[in-house]
């Protein structure tokens, strides 16, 4: 009686061992093919995370996309490393903002197709006054093929366009229909997938100008105050004024005359906030900030946003409800 329990027990402790066996080879086999599925996915490269963001709600997850610049970090002097370089040759497709915003574009060798995103939108020209300090050549004589465009170096200089054309709604909904009509040449069976995105996100960001425009109507206060004049486009879009500390490069040292100016801009008009972003130094505009007595606030270019915001999965229009939602308190709309 004993040796027959013993052999039930061996028996079932054999059936249990061989069932955990099956399950790890299943899991194995599964996580393979999913290795495989997601190796089949177009890769598909965006330098600035407002094209990143108009693109991951197009494509959502048909393709392999991400976000050339990483997250948290500057576009104005970002260098890919050599690691991140060949992952963009192998992309089978890279759109750039353009417009001067990235130097390092300059001269790559794109093994595939290429978007320069600032040939398909307005871009604003440069007032007197303003001044621009990124030094690079856009891109010229392009070659096509149904496979791929090369883009060789260029002579076209940039230096009085403002790159910041993001800031205009109607900008993205420009490179919505770029980039829809990209993603179908690459996966024409998701066209009614992308078409399909593309009228949703179009709506929405129609949407979001119309919020602007009507929260923006009736301000007591005409002017915002920042470290950087990335907002231009804003500004002549809704109308109201920017001034600024430095130009439209972040890295500009302000003036000690600049900013007393803005000490007595900032009184003599009642301005209660004045804006800084998260990947400039804070130290002058606070520094005005506690001489005229006011207060401070991030406000966000959305050239690239920070890693924590990236955790919350914010998308291009969260933060630019964020941003209509401090502009309006700081200019006091009604």
């Amino acid at each position: 009686m004993e040796l027959v329990k013993n052999f039930k027990n061996i028996i079932f402790l054999a059936i249990v061992v061989l069932f955990v066996l099956q399950m790890i080879v299943m899991k194995k086999e599964g996580s393979i093919n999913q290795e495989k599925e997601s190796a089949k996915k177009p890769l598909i490269g965006l330098s600035t995370f407002s094209l990143y963001s108009i693109t991951k709600s197009i494509a959502k997850d048909t393709m392999d996309i991400y976000m050339i610049l990483p997250f948290g970090v500057d576009a104005h002097s970002f260098e890919p490393t050599p690691k991140l370089m060949a992952k963009i040759s192998k992309s089978d497709l890279v759109i750039y903002s353009g417009a001067g915003l990235e130097p390092w574009t300059h001269g790559f060798d794109f093994k595939n197709r290429v978007i320069n995103m600032s040939k398909y939108v307005y871009l604003r020209e440069l007032k007197a006054g303003e001044h621009h300090h990124h030094h690079h050549h856009d891109d010229a004589n392009k070659k096509h093929n149904e496979h791929y465009e090369i883009h060789s170096d260029a002579k076209k200089s940039h230096t009085n366009i403002d790159p910041h054309y993001w800031l205009d709604i109607s900008n993205m909904i420009k490179a919505t229909n770029v980039i829809t009509a990209q993603l179908i040449k690459i996966a024409p069976q998701n066209t009614k997938i992308y078409n399909k995105n593309r009228d949703a996100l179009k709506a929405s960001l129609n949407k979001l100008d119309a919020d602007f425009r009507d929260r923006l109507s009736e301000c007591k206060i005409d002017t915002i105050v920042v470290n950087h004049n990335a907002y231009s486009y804003l500004a002549d879009k809704y109308g109201f004024k920017v001034e600024a500390l430095g130009g439209l490069s972040p890295e500009a040292e302000p003036s000690a005359k600049k900013m007393i100016e803005l000490i007595g801009h900032v009184k003599k008009h009642n301005i209660s906030t004045i804006f800084f972003e998260s990947f400039v130094s804070d130290k002058a505009i606070k520094s005005i900030a506690k001489e005229a007595k006011v207060g401070v606030d991030v406000f966000q270019p959305l050239g690239n946003i920070t890693a924590d915001e990236a955790k919350q999965n914010l998308s291009f229009e969260d933060i630019m409800r964020q941003n209509l939602e401090k502009l309006a308190k700081a200019m006091k709309c009604q």
